[in-house]
């Protein structure tokens, strides 16, 4: 028991004072201040501070940051019929405040290109890969073959296949992705919203 009081009552060196300080003058937001007020103990709120500093989480738009390697941040494999759908993800993760960058085949993808070269060319360039499951993707053989491709990549890129089933049931779920979680459309902005967290992670 000594020595986790003194554990606790050790002083804090100047680097992780000086980090709490920046994270002061960072963020100005009501959450920070109130969870310093709220805690007594100081080493409390310099964990609570720093997690709600925006500086502190891992920053993809950092030049440094490995996100910088690939020309997409996401790839979204979908049939052509559910376009409409598929743009409006686009539309909302490209506003994101990370603005990511989405590889859309109808329009990234160069005129005059081969379609095997393009849907390759975009699954080796991109981070992740979004896979919109619906009915006419699952009779797409494009579709099949981008997925294929996504999987074989994703083991040497580190990347990560995202399958998103919409309209499917599970026992149509391509056996392919059995060992992948995936997300259930229902609703749009809450699928929307996960689909991004999942992205971030």
């Amino acid at each position: 028991a000594g020595w986790f009081r003194r554990l606790l009552h050790k002083p804090k060196p100047i680097s992780a004072e000086n980090s709490l300080n920046s994270s002061h003058s960072a963020s100005s937001s009501p959450s920070s201040s109130s969870a310093e007020n709220s805690s007594s103990s100081p080493g409390m709120s310099l964990v609570r501070s720093v997690r709600l500093s925006p500086t502190s989480v891992l920053d993809i738009s950092a030049s440094g940051s490995a996100r910088w390697s690939k020309s997409y941040d996401v790839c979204i494999c979908h049939s052509e019929v559910d376009l409409e759908l598929v743009e409006e993800l686009v539309y909302y993760l490209e506003g994101q405040p990370e603005s990511f960058r989405c590889f859309l085949q109808l329009r990234d993808a160069a005129p005059g290109s081969a379609v095997v070269t393009e849907l390759c060319d975009a699954v080796q360039n991109s981070h992740c890969w979004v896979m919109l499951i619906t009915p006419s993707f699952l009779q797409d053989p494009w579709c099949k073959y981008q997925m294929h491709q996504a999987l074989a990549e994703a083991p040497m890129a580190n990347g990560r296949t995202i399958p998103v089933l919409k309209d499917v049931d599970r026992k149509d779920y391509p056996k392919e992705l059995r060992n992948l979680y995936y997300i259930y459309m229902a609703l749009k902005e809450s699928s929307f919203r996960q689909i991004r967290d999942t992205i971030m992670r």
